[in-house]
Protein backbone atom coordinates (compact mmCIF):
# COMPACT_ATOMS: atom_id res chain seq x y z
CA UNK A 1 0.00 0.00 0.00
CA UNK A 2 0.80 3.69 -0.68
CA UNK A 3 1.47 6.22 1.99
CA UNK A 4 -1.91 7.50 1.50
CA UNK A 5 -3.66 3.80 1.62
CA UNK A 6 -1.99 3.55 5.05
CA UNK A 7 -3.52 6.82 5.92
CA UNK A 8 -6.86 6.51 5.31
CA UNK A 9 -6.50 2.52 6.88
CA UNK A 10 -5.61 4.37 9.87
CA UNK A 11 -7.25 7.11 10.06
CA UNK A 12 -11.19 4.91 9.09
CA UNK A 13 -9.65 2.15 11.35
CA UNK A 14 -9.41 4.65 14.65
CA UNK A 15 -12.29 6.89 13.91
CA UNK A 16 -15.48 3.34 13.95
CA UNK A 17 -13.25 2.34 17.18
CA UNK A 18 -13.30 5.25 18.78
CA UNK A 19 -17.00 6.36 17.69
CA UNK A 20 -18.08 2.88 19.01
CA UNK A 21 -16.73 3.46 22.42
CA UNK A 22 -18.25 6.73 22.85
CA UNK A 23 -21.74 5.69 21.58
CA UNK A 24 -20.79 2.65 24.53
CA UNK A 25 -19.26 4.88 26.75
CA UNK A 26 -19.81 8.11 26.77
CA UNK A 27 -18.11 10.41 29.48
CA UNK A 28 -19.72 14.03 28.88
CA UNK A 29 -23.60 14.21 27.76
CA UNK A 30 -24.55 15.84 24.33
CA UNK A 31 -26.04 19.40 23.85
CA UNK A 32 -26.30 18.91 20.10
CA UNK A 33 -27.17 16.78 17.04
CA UNK A 34 -24.53 14.22 17.13
CA UNK A 35 -25.57 13.87 13.17
CA UNK A 36 -25.31 16.87 12.50
CA UNK A 37 -21.93 17.80 14.24
CA UNK A 38 -20.52 15.03 12.52
CA UNK A 39 -21.46 15.68 9.02
CA UNK A 40 -20.51 19.34 9.32
CA UNK A 41 -17.01 17.86 10.70
CA UNK A 42 -16.60 15.49 7.98
CA UNK A 43 -17.56 18.86 5.38
CA UNK A 44 -14.68 20.79 6.71
CA UNK A 45 -12.13 17.80 6.53
CA UNK A 46 -13.06 17.47 2.44
CA UNK A 47 -13.04 20.71 1.94
CA UNK A 48 -9.84 21.26 3.37
CA UNK A 49 -8.28 17.90 1.88
CA UNK A 50 -8.94 19.31 -1.65
CA UNK A 51 -7.69 22.20 -1.00
CA UNK A 52 -3.96 21.11 0.43
CA UNK A 53 -4.56 18.78 -2.48
CA UNK A 54 -4.62 21.45 -5.00
CA UNK A 55 -2.00 23.81 -3.75
CA UNK A 56 0.61 21.41 -2.18
CA UNK A 57 0.13 18.09 -3.30
CA UNK A 58 2.02 15.48 -1.36
CA UNK A 59 2.72 18.06 1.30
CA UNK A 60 4.80 16.85 3.80
CA UNK A 61 5.55 13.27 2.43
CA UNK A 62 6.46 15.45 -0.51
CA UNK A 63 8.87 17.41 1.39
CA UNK A 64 10.45 14.48 2.45
CA UNK A 65 10.63 13.37 -0.87
CA UNK A 66 12.70 16.45 -1.74
CA UNK A 67 14.71 16.25 1.33
CA UNK A 68 15.85 12.82 0.66
CA UNK A 69 16.71 13.55 -2.93
CA UNK A 70 18.40 16.82 -1.63
CA UNK A 71 20.06 15.58 1.13
CA UNK A 72 18.76 18.38 3.16
CA UNK A 73 18.18 18.19 6.52
CA UNK A 74 19.98 18.23 9.91
CA UNK A 75 19.54 14.01 10.25
CA UNK A 76 21.40 13.66 7.17
CA UNK A 77 24.38 15.26 9.00
CA UNK A 78 24.37 12.17 11.47
CA UNK A 79 24.88 8.67 11.64
CA UNK A 80 21.46 7.53 12.65
CA UNK A 81 19.91 3.89 13.01
CA UNK A 82 16.35 4.13 11.53
CA UNK A 83 14.61 3.50 15.12
CA UNK A 84 17.04 6.08 16.64
CA UNK A 85 16.13 8.48 13.65
CA UNK A 86 11.99 7.43 14.35
CA UNK A 87 12.20 8.41 17.73
CA UNK A 88 13.88 11.82 17.99
CA UNK A 89 11.73 12.59 14.86
CA UNK A 90 8.61 12.55 16.48
CA UNK A 91 9.48 13.62 20.06
CA UNK A 92 10.99 16.99 17.55
CA UNK A 93 8.15 17.24 15.29
CA UNK A 94 5.46 16.82 18.49
CA UNK A 95 7.25 19.56 20.39
CA UNK A 96 6.96 21.75 17.56
CA UNK A 97 2.94 20.83 16.99
CA UNK A 98 3.28 21.75 20.76
CA UNK A 99 4.49 24.92 20.21
CA UNK A 100 2.36 25.75 16.96
CA UNK A 101 -1.10 25.03 19.06
CA UNK A 102 0.22 27.72 21.77
CA UNK A 103 0.71 30.33 18.86
CA UNK A 104 -2.57 29.64 17.58
CA UNK A 105 -4.35 30.43 21.05
CA UNK A 106 -1.92 33.89 21.71
CA UNK A 107 -1.77 35.36 18.64
CA UNK A 108 -5.23 37.34 17.21
CA UNK A 109 -4.74 36.32 13.47
CA UNK A 110 -4.70 32.43 14.28
CA UNK A 111 -6.52 32.54 16.76
CA UNK A 112 -9.73 33.84 15.02
CA UNK A 113 -9.11 30.67 12.26
CA UNK A 114 -8.15 28.17 15.55
CA UNK A 115 -11.98 29.66 16.91
CA UNK A 116 -13.77 27.08 14.07
CA UNK A 117 -12.02 24.11 15.81
CA UNK A 118 -12.68 25.27 19.81
CA UNK A 119 -16.81 26.55 19.07
CA UNK A 120 -17.99 22.45 18.80
CA UNK A 121 -20.43 22.49 21.20
CA UNK A 122 -19.72 19.06 22.09
CA UNK A 123 -16.48 17.17 21.98
CA UNK A 124 -16.39 13.64 19.91
CA UNK A 125 -14.25 11.54 17.91
CA UNK A 126 -15.30 13.85 14.97
CA UNK A 127 -14.06 16.90 16.56
CA UNK A 128 -10.19 15.59 15.79
CA UNK A 129 -10.72 16.84 11.94
CA UNK A 130 -12.83 19.54 12.82
CA UNK A 131 -10.60 22.72 11.05
CA UNK A 132 -10.62 26.04 8.36
CA UNK A 133 -9.42 25.02 5.75
CA UNK A 134 -6.84 27.78 5.55
CA UNK A 135 -5.46 27.18 8.90
CA UNK A 136 -5.15 23.38 7.33
CA UNK A 137 -2.92 24.79 4.60
CA UNK A 138 -0.84 27.19 6.85
CA UNK A 139 -0.44 23.91 9.00
CA UNK A 140 0.78 22.20 6.42
CA UNK A 141 3.39 24.61 4.96
CA UNK A 142 4.54 24.99 8.99
CA UNK A 143 5.16 20.98 8.45
CA UNK A 144 6.50 20.62 5.30
CA UNK A 145 9.46 23.56 6.76
CA UNK A 146 10.38 21.25 9.51
CA UNK A 147 10.39 18.46 7.50
CA UNK A 148 13.00 20.38 5.15
CA UNK A 149 14.64 21.74 8.19
CA UNK A 150 15.43 18.02 9.93
CA UNK A 151 15.41 15.34 6.80
CA UNK A 152 13.41 12.41 8.24
CA UNK A 153 12.97 9.65 6.02
CA UNK A 154 9.71 9.70 4.41
CA UNK A 155 8.87 6.48 6.19
CA UNK A 156 9.13 8.30 9.34
CA UNK A 157 6.94 11.63 8.18
CA UNK A 158 3.86 8.42 7.24
CA UNK A 159 4.44 7.23 10.84
CA UNK A 160 4.09 10.40 12.04
CA UNK A 161 1.33 11.92 9.76
CA UNK A 162 -0.52 8.77 10.82
CA UNK A 163 0.29 9.42 14.96
CA UNK A 164 -1.12 12.82 14.41
CA UNK A 165 -4.27 11.61 12.23
CA UNK A 166 -5.05 8.79 15.07
CA UNK A 167 -3.95 10.79 18.36
CA UNK A 168 -6.57 13.81 16.95
CA UNK A 169 -9.36 11.27 16.85
CA UNK A 170 -8.56 9.74 20.45
CA UNK A 171 -7.89 12.89 21.91
CA UNK A 172 -10.95 14.56 21.62
CA UNK A 173 -13.11 11.00 21.71
CA UNK A 174 -16.32 11.08 23.92
CA UNK A 175 -14.83 7.68 25.35
CA UNK A 176 -14.51 6.92 29.31
CA UNK A 177 -11.30 5.91 30.80
CA UNK A 178 -11.37 5.23 33.96
CA UNK A 179 -9.78 7.85 36.37
CA UNK A 180 -6.78 5.38 37.86
CA UNK A 181 -6.24 4.48 34.03
CA UNK A 182 -6.17 8.48 32.91
CA UNK A 183 -4.18 8.98 35.68
CA UNK A 184 -1.41 6.27 34.58
CA UNK A 185 -1.67 7.50 30.77
CA UNK A 186 -1.39 10.94 31.21
CA UNK A 187 2.26 10.57 32.47
CA UNK A 188 3.39 10.03 29.18
CA UNK A 189 0.18 9.83 26.41
CA UNK A 190 -2.00 12.89 26.17
CA UNK A 191 -5.77 11.48 26.82
CA UNK A 192 -9.56 12.60 26.40
CA UNK A 193 -10.00 13.68 29.68
CA UNK A 194 -6.57 15.80 29.86
CA UNK A 195 -7.61 17.17 26.15
CA UNK A 196 -11.11 18.16 27.00
CA UNK A 197 -10.22 20.61 29.98
CA UNK A 198 -8.80 22.10 26.64
CA UNK A 199 -12.06 22.51 25.34
CA UNK A 200 -13.45 23.75 28.31
CA UNK A 201 -15.70 27.54 28.01
CA UNK A 202 -13.36 28.75 30.78
CA UNK A 203 -10.37 30.89 29.32
CA UNK A 204 -7.77 29.72 31.78
CA UNK A 205 -8.86 26.18 30.55
CA UNK A 206 -8.34 26.79 27.03
CA UNK A 207 -5.36 28.24 27.54
CA UNK A 208 -3.98 25.39 28.87
CA UNK A 209 -2.95 21.19 27.90
CA UNK A 210 -1.80 22.17 24.42
CA UNK A 211 -0.59 18.89 23.45
CA UNK A 212 -1.74 16.35 20.82
CA UNK A 213 0.07 13.11 21.40
CA UNK A 214 2.79 13.66 24.65
CA UNK A 215 1.83 15.16 27.37
CA UNK A 216 5.51 16.19 28.78
CA UNK A 217 5.35 19.57 26.93
CA UNK A 218 2.49 20.86 28.95
CA UNK A 219 3.78 19.62 32.23
CA UNK A 220 7.17 21.49 31.85
CA UNK A 221 6.35 24.39 29.88
CA UNK A 222 3.88 25.27 32.61
CA UNK A 223 0.90 24.96 30.71
CA UNK A 224 -1.01 21.47 32.07
CA UNK A 225 -3.99 21.33 34.15
CA UNK A 226 -4.72 18.39 35.74
CA UNK A 227 -8.35 18.93 37.44
CA UNK A 228 -10.67 21.21 36.08
CA UNK A 229 -12.89 23.85 38.00
CA UNK A 230 -16.33 21.02 36.92
CA UNK A 231 -16.01 17.94 37.02
CA UNK A 232 -15.60 16.08 33.81
CA UNK A 233 -19.25 15.23 33.01
CA UNK A 234 -20.41 19.07 33.53
CA UNK A 235 -17.28 20.62 31.86
CA UNK A 236 -19.12 23.31 29.23
CA UNK A 237 -17.78 22.94 26.01
CA UNK A 238 -16.67 25.41 23.36
CA UNK A 239 -16.62 29.40 23.35
CA UNK A 240 -19.25 31.63 25.06
CA UNK A 241 -19.37 33.88 22.31
CA UNK A 242 -20.78 30.85 20.36
CA UNK A 243 -22.84 28.94 22.10
CA UNK A 244 -26.25 28.78 19.60
CA UNK A 245 -26.43 26.02 16.95
CA UNK A 246 -26.84 28.76 14.25
CA UNK A 247 -23.71 30.18 15.13
CA UNK A 248 -21.78 26.66 13.75
CA UNK A 249 -23.63 26.27 10.81
CA UNK A 250 -21.05 24.82 7.89
CA UNK A 251 -21.56 28.34 6.11
CA UNK A 252 -21.16 30.39 9.48
CA UNK A 253 -17.92 28.04 10.25
CA UNK A 254 -16.04 28.99 6.51
CA UNK A 255 -16.37 32.48 7.42
CA UNK A 256 -16.05 32.98 10.96
CA UNK A 257 -12.50 33.77 10.51
CA UNK A 258 -13.07 37.09 8.06
CA UNK A 259 -16.47 38.35 10.31
CA UNK A 260 -15.93 40.72 13.84
CA UNK A 261 -16.73 38.59 16.79
CA UNK A 262 -18.63 39.90 19.31
CA UNK A 263 -17.98 38.15 23.07
CA UNK A 264 -20.79 39.40 24.68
Amino acid sequence: MDEKTIRFVIFIGVFVLMLGAETLFPRHPQVDSKGRRVGINFSLMIIYIILVRLVLGAAAVGAALFAEEKGWGLINYWSLSPGVELVISIIFLDFMIYLQHVVTHMVPLFWRFHQVHHCDLDLDSSSGFRFHPIEILVSMLYKMGLVLLMGPAVTVVVVFEAILNGMAIVTHSNVFIPEKLDRVLRFVFVTPDMHRIHHSVIEKETNSNYGFFLSIWDRLLGTYIHTPEKPQPEIRIGLEWFQKKEDVSLANLLLMPFRKISRS
